[in-house]
């Protein structure tokens, strides 16, 4: 039973994210709140926005393991998405032509979730009422590497929304918006519940299981996103929304110690979760090179850099497993 309302409710939040991308664009065109820039963050924080209801629902049942690797795994997980499509388009190597401008943005993915594995292992005990002061600070380093990116044009211009009736207007998005999240809110306590339930079921450890199935299911969002934009040509756009949902992950780490009433968030977290964090880090990192080096080397069919993030992923995966967060 636990594997039905897994599945069902995981389909749901799929459907309710994509919605909420969908509107969130609209949104952001409509009131001409900044173009693409704030479509952008609209886009990562709808596509983004089930691993943070994921993580508070999970504080909820007293887990924060499966908050934590549900954050720290979906970044791993968009990186091998980021794999996956570029060896499955043969006529478009996706990491040759995306723009050199996300760099800046895998860059500050890979800071903040730096910063975030050190504060984990360090264990400062400074804070602000029951908020870590770690917390806080990862808050702020994510707003001062948004100001960055609007500062040195990370985010191309919008181009205008096509004038014809297909288009919903702004209080039909709105409407949209607002009932996509409410479906989210009330659908995302079945999926974690459901996940610790197949945690006790397989004999896996909680933590395992948010960086393994929650993280996917919670990224699919940004599959489905991510496809759509290869789909039409949108080389840049697809390449920024899974780093720029990495970005928005930590920033969501940051944001859930607010609703961790006991105390700091991250000092319950397992300091094992460091080594899910350092992978997403990796596999951002190789990422990054494939972006940059843009150097033509294949394997039979597959391209290399490519091919080291797969490898990269399904090995760290066994690593996580074998050194005990598979309980």
């Amino acid at each position: 039973m636990a594997w039905v309302i897994f599945i069902l409710s995981s389909a749901l939040v799929v459907f309710a994210a994509v919605k909420l991308a969908q509107y969130g664009d609209v949104i952001a065109v409509r009131t001409r709140l900044g173009g693409m820039f704030i479509g952008t963050l609209l886009l990562a924080g709808a596509t983004s926005l089930p691993e943070l209801l994921a993580a508070i629902n999970a504080l909820a049942i007293n887990e924060p393991d499966l908050a934590a690797g549900s954050m720290f795994g979906s970044s791993m997980f968009n990186m091998f998405m980021l794999a996956l499509l570029d060896l499955t388009n043969q006529q478009a190597r996706i990491l040759r032509r995306v723009a050199m401008n996300h760099a800046l943005t895998a860059s500050l993915a890979n800071l903040l979730t730096a910063l975030a594995i050190f504060f984990i292992l360090a264990d400062l005990p400074a804070r602000i009422g029951w908020v870590g002061m770690d917390s806080l600070l990862i808050i702020v380093a994510y707003i001062a590497g948004v100001r960055v990116l609007q500062n040195q044009g990370g985010m191309p211009p919008a181009e205008p929304l096509p004038q014809d009736n297909s288009i919903p207007g702004l209080g039909q998005a709105l409407f949209g918006f607002a009932l996509a999240t409410a479906l989210l809110v009330v659908v995302t306590p079945y999926t974690v519940r459901s996940a610790e339930e197949i945690a006790t079921i397989t004999g896996l450890s909680e933590g395992f299981i948010g960086a393994a199935l929650l993280a996917i299911t919670t990224s699919l969002p940004e599959l489905v996103a991510t496809l759509a934009a290869v789909r039409i040509g949108a080389f840049d756009m697809a390449i920024g929304n899974l780093f720029g949902s990495n970005l928005f992950n930590m920033f969501a780490l940051g944001l859930t110690d607010f609703f961790y009433l006991k105390g700091r968030f991250l000092s319950v977290i397992d300091p094992i979760f460091a080594q899910v964090g350092l992978l997403g880090v990796l596999l951002t990192s190789l990422g990054l090179i494939g972006n940059l080096a843009r150097v033509e080397r294949r394997w039979l069919f597959m391209e290399i850099d490519a091919l080291l993030i797969l490898i990269g992923y399904f090995l760290g995966m066994w690593f996580l497993y074998s050194s005990g967060l598979g309980g």
